[in-house]
C-alpha cells in the first residue's frame, strides 16, 4: 500500500505500486484501458523530452523527464505482469544479464585497449546473441521505429562492417553528387522524386558518417539556426514597417541574406 500522506520521498517500487493501483480494479479507468499500442507514442515522446533536457543541460528537468520515462517502463511492465509474462524485476534481470554479458572486460577475463574496442566487442557480442546469419539480416534487425536518419546510419555501419564501404569520404561525396543529379532528372519527369530524395538523404548520411557527424543532431541545429534567422528577418521587416505576408520573395530573400551576413 502506498502512503500518500506521510511519505516524503518515494522509490522505484513505490512507483510500481502506484501504477499497479492505477491499473487495478479500483484504480483509474483510463490507465486500466491502455495497451502497449495505445501508449507506444507516449514512450517515444517521453524519451525525446528527456533528450531535450540533456540538450538544455537542465538537471532538474532531466530528473523529471527521466521519471516520466521510468513511469512508461513500469507501466508497460505492469501490463505484462498482469498477462503472466514478466514483471519489473524481469525487466531489470534482462538488463543486468545483458550488461554483464557484454562487458567481459569487467565481469570476465577479456582485456581491452580502449573504448573503441569496448564498442567493437559490444557489437560482436550483440550480433552473436541474435544469431544473424548474414549482414542483411543484421540490417533488418535495426528498428524501423528509429528516426530514419539514425536508422540509415546504423544500416550503413553494418554494411561497412562487411567491407561494403568507400575507402574515404571522396567516394561518398561523389555518390552524393550522383544522387543529386538523379534527383534533377526525376524532377524533370524522368523518375520518382520521393525515391530520389530518399536516396539523396541516405547518401548525405553516408558522407556525414565519414566525418563523424550525427546528421540527426546537425539537422536539428540547422533547424534552430533557421528559426533564429527567420525571427531576425521578421524583426527587420517590422522595423521597415512591413509584414512578411505583404513582401515579395525577393524582398524577404534580401533580408535573409543580410541576416546570414551578420555576425
Amino acid at each position: 500500500m502506498v502512503d500518500s500522506e506521510n511519505t516524503l520521498s518515494y522509490g522505484v517500487y513505490d512507483l510500481k505500486n502506484i501504477i499497479g493501483l492505477l491499473r487495478g480494479p479500483d484504480g483509474c479507468p483510463w490507465d486500466r484501458e491502455q495497451s502497449h499500442e495505445s501508449v507506444r507514442r507516449n514512450l517515444l515522446e517521453e524519451a525525446y523530452e528527456a533528450a531535450e533536457a540533456i540538450d538544455l543541460s537542465d538537471t532538474e528537468l532531466l530528473r523529471e523527464e527521466l521519471g516520466d520515462v521510468l513511469m512508461q517502463v513500469v507501466f508497460h511492465a505492469d501490463m505484462e505482469e498482469r498477462a503472466g509474462n514478466f514483471d519489473l524485476d524481469g525487466v531489470a534481470d534482462a538488463a543486468c544479464k545483458k550488461l554483464i554479458r557484454r562487458h567481459p572486460h569487467v565481469f570476465g577475463d577479456r582485456s581491452v585497449k580502449d573504448s573503441s574496442e569496448v564498442l567493437s566487442n559490444w557489437e560482436n557480442i550483440k550480433s552473436d546473441e541474435r544469431s544473424h546469419g548474414s549482414a542483411s539480416e543484421e540490417m533488418r534487425s535495426v528498428a524501423r521505429s528509429l528516426p530514419a536518419i539514425w536508422r540509415a546510419e546504423k544500416i550503413q555501419k553494418k554494411a561497412a562492417k562487411s567491407g561494403f564501404d568507400w575507402p574515404d569520404y571522396t567516394g561518398a561525396l561523389e555518390a552524393l553528387r550522383g544522387e543529386l543529379s538523379e534527383l534533377g532528372c526525376a524532377i524533370a519527369g524522368e523518375g520518382n522524386v520521393a525515391e530520389e530524395l530518399g536516396d539523396l538523404v541516405f547518401s548525405a548520411v553516408n558522407l556525414a558518417r565519414f566525418f563523424g557527424v550525427d546528421l540527426e543532431e546537425a539537422l536539428g541545429r540547422t533547424c534552430d539556426k533557421f528559426i533564429s534567422r527567420f525571427e531576425k528577418v521578421e524583426s527587420k521587416a517590422q522595423s521597415l514597417g512591413m509584414r512578411l505576408e505583404d513582401m515579395t520573395l525577393d524582398e524577404m530573400e534580401e533580408l535573409y541574406i543580410q541576416v546570414k551576413l551578420e555576425k
